[in-house]
């Protein structure tokens, strides 16, 4: 069950808290948008669950946002449709009532995430995507060296891929997701190649995991990294990774379709 904070939110992350200056650092990055609108083929209704501030909803299509954070539903540009106050959970739609549904960056907050799957795969005549990271990846990504209770908590908060699809049920597929260098949408495998953005406190907030460390420890990783640019340490390990175009982590793209 989802205990709802002053603001709304109903995950386990504090967007009343977090929130507010998440689109500064969240914009939807166009090369990874294309791979969702193909995925959602001729879909014309669609739904988006945990919808935010409206990040890879496109106006080709007729979306229907859902978001229980009020913080996040305040930030929404004006030309998107306002979201509904809602859960994952307990979706107030009629069987069928989109050909699609999608969550981007989402369902690892979610309360029961395998509830939050079955009413969308209810409310959805067709596919049901899932923007969201594979947890068996997420260690692997540089940051764990420097910040790795950060990472912990991104592995241990994501589903399995295996248990979203046997959630979903049906024909699942799994795609990875190429991040290209300089991604607008600032989760942190966005900055692969730019460590320096990860020294802003900001880009640190708009990625959630971060506020389950406690301020001191946040502090501490952000100045092991600080040092590490600094020094060149950084460069020394890593520093092939200013060169690569594009960077396959841990980000993945689930679609499940009716079996």
């Amino acid at each position: 069950m989802n205990k709802r904070r002053p603001d709304g939110s109903a995950g386990d992350a504090d967007y009343g808290a977090i929130g507010e200056r998440y689109t500064s650092y969240r914009q939807p990055e166009p090369r990874i948008a294309r791979l969702i609108e193909a995925a959602l083929g001729d879909a014309r209704t669609v739904v988006n669950v945990g919808a935010g501030a409206g990040s890879y909803e496109t106006a080709e299509r007729a979306v229907t946002p859902v978001e229980p954070s009020a913080v996040m539903r305040a930030q929404r540009p004006p030309g998107l449709p306002a979201a509904v106050d809602a859960v994952a959970e307990r979706l107030p739609f009629e069987d069928g009532a989109f050909d699609a549904a999608m969550a981007t960056f989402s369902v690892h907050q979610w309360g029961d995430f395998r509830a939050g799957l079955r009413e969308m795969r209810r409310v959805a005549r067709g596919p049901v995507l899932l923007l969201t990271a594979d947890p068996a990846l997420v260690r692997n990504f540089w940051l764990y060296a420097y910040a790795p209770l950060v990472l912990d908590t991104e592995a241990r908060r994501y589903p399995a891929v295996a248990d979203l699809a046997d959630a979903l049920g049906g024909l699942v597929d799994v795609t990875p997701v190429p991040i290209p260098f300089d991604c607008v949408d600032g989760f942190n495998e966005a900055y692969y190649g730019r460590p320096e953005r990860l020294l802003d406190p900001g880009a640190r907030q708009a990625n959630s995991a971060w506020s389950f460390v406690d301020a001191a420890t946040r502090e501490r990783y952000a100045e092991a990294l600080r040092a590490a640019v600094a020094t060149g340490e950084w460069d020394e390990r890593y520093g092939e990774l200013r060169h690569r175009p594009f960077y396959e982590g841990s980000l993945v793209l689930v679609r499940g379709l009716p079996g």
